[in-house]
């Protein structure tokens, strides 16, 4: 009798939390989704989310890491793909786009982690 009475209640909140979540969706006044709002843009200079930093490469004191310095201070550039990383120099002048993530941890123990998606004036 005492598992019944723990599972029942336990089961019907599981129950009603995953009918609610698919809603993602804002619903019209009769109870269908509302379609996402049109955007358009006549030449996006980063994708949604990113950003663009111009300033010079420098060398961190560690191995391997390279910093971005402009004016807001040391980026710390971190590439996903080596053949990116490849085409950045250590003194260029260089325009960055990418995604801050200051959460990230890494070995180079300078500048705000800057995952970079691409490069231009390298």
């Amino acid at each position: 009798m005492l598992i019944r009475k723990t599972v029942v209640p336990v089961a019907l909140l599981l129950a009603l939390s995953a009918g609610c979540a698919n809603n993602t969706a804002p619903l019209d006044a009769g109870g269908a989704p509302e379609p996402a709002p049109v955007t358009s843009s006549a030449v996006p200079s980063a994708p949604a989310g990113s950003a663009t930093l111009t300033g010079t490469v420098t060398a961190g004191v560690e191995p391997n890491c390279l910093l971005l310095k402009d004016g807001t201070g040391d980026h710390l550039l971190v590439f996903d793909d080596q053949k990116l990383q490849a085409t950045v120099q250590v003194g260029a002048e260089v325009t960055v786009v990418g995604k801050a993530d200051p959460g990230m941890m890494t070995t180079c123990m300078q500048g705000e982690p800057f995952l970079v998606s691409s490069v231009a004036g390298s």
